[in-house]
């Protein structure tokens, strides 16, 4: 075996090193040592905010370290999520990262300042939500078929509303018009309560809302259900069925809630987070409180969450480019 002499600045070099390993070593064996911040991307009052909270309370009880909610909103969570992908990856900036930030923002922002999967270590799902396709009651249609039937029979007379451009809501619509080639008109609000106003007047037709924000009309009869876009059944509307029993088969659009560190954020930091935020996520309040709000309140491995926003962002992108929503 040759072997080639070692410079003396690569001597150092390996020698500082096998010094400072100890010492990281210990950081990461003893985190959390000091307060951490969890980035809501958002204004305060939301449910990434409110969720951001309860788990923070309870990482703050179980570690004995502060847990600070650092609320960062702008550009449709963009503003927060950048700034956790450029912290340093040692587990004390973290983001409460959503579908808009860390999936659909790669395909609508071209020069979106970070990568939702180069510059993020993922930590676990908290919750996500199907979204509702509902519609005013004068809309003759009582079932998903019907429905789709009755777009077809009137291309681009029916309107659909959403929160605003590049929501999930929005894209959701996107979707679905690309799945059934039908057409319809997309009516962008500035959140979702102009929009849900103008739904039961009957000024739009059709909506894919957040179950949250649609659950007291569709109880109150000011608006009707005719499905739901998971694969599986909601458990606050039962007899509501999913586009995907419906005959669009794979349909699956969710709204969805997780944590997220910074890309090389130690292994061991990301799975001490990951546990203790998956049993959190277990507590009979947490789970019961985001259950009642509509939510499915579901945990995972960094591993098994770093394979869905993948899945995520390789299904939102060629939607958004098909839909000509993308901003530049």
């Amino acid at each position: 075996m040759i072997r080639f002499p070692m410079s003396r600045c690569a001597t150092l070099a390996l020698a500082s090193f096998a010094m400072l390993m100890p010492a990281l070593a210990h950081a990461q064996s003893t985190y959390p040592n000091k307060p951490i911040h969890i980035v809501v991307p958002f204004a305060p009052g939301g449910s990434t905010d409110v969720l951001a909270r309860r788990v923070g309370e309870k990482l703050a009880a179980a570690w004995g370290q502060p847990v600070v909610v650092d609320n960062r909103p702008g550009a449709g969570g963009a503003l927060g999520a950048d700034f956790v992908a450029k912290s340093t990856p040692d587990g004390y900036n973290l983001l409460a990262g959503v579908t808009g930030s860390n999936a659909i923002a790669q395909a609508l922002y071209p020069k979106l300042p970070y990568n939702v999967i180069n510059d993020f270590a993922p930590v676990s799902m908290m919750v996500n939500s199907p979204l509702v396709l509902a519609v005013n009651p004068d809309v003759k249609a009582n079932t998903p078929a019907e429905f789709l039937a009755l777009a077809k029979s009137k291309p681009g007379e029916l309107s659909y509303g959403s929160a605003g451009n590049g929501t999930s809501m929005h894209l959701t619509g996107e979707m679905y018009k690309q799945a059934t080639d039908v057409s319809m008109v997309h009516v962008p609000y500035r959140g979702s309560a102009a929009m849900l106003t103008d739904l039961m007047g009957g000024q739009i037709q059709v909506t894919f809302g957040d179950v949250l924000v649609l659950m007291p009309q569709i109880q109150a009869g000011k608006i009707r259900a005719l499905s739901v876009t998971s694969k599986t059944r909601h458990p606050l509307l039962p007899d509501v069925p999913t586009l995907d029993e419906s005959g669009l088969k794979g349909f699956e659009a969710l709204s969805w809630q997780g944590l997220f560190a910074p890309a090389g954020t130690p292994p061991e930091v990301v799975e001490k987070l990951s546990a203790e935020v998956n049993k959190a996520m277990q507590s009979p309040d947490i789970r019961d409180y985001f259950a009642a709000q509509g939510f499915i309140v579901q945990g995972s491995t960094p591993e098994a969450f770093k394979a869905f926003v993948a899945s995520e962002v390789q299904k939102w992108t060629p939607i958004v480019k098909n839909s000509g929503a993308q901003v530049n």
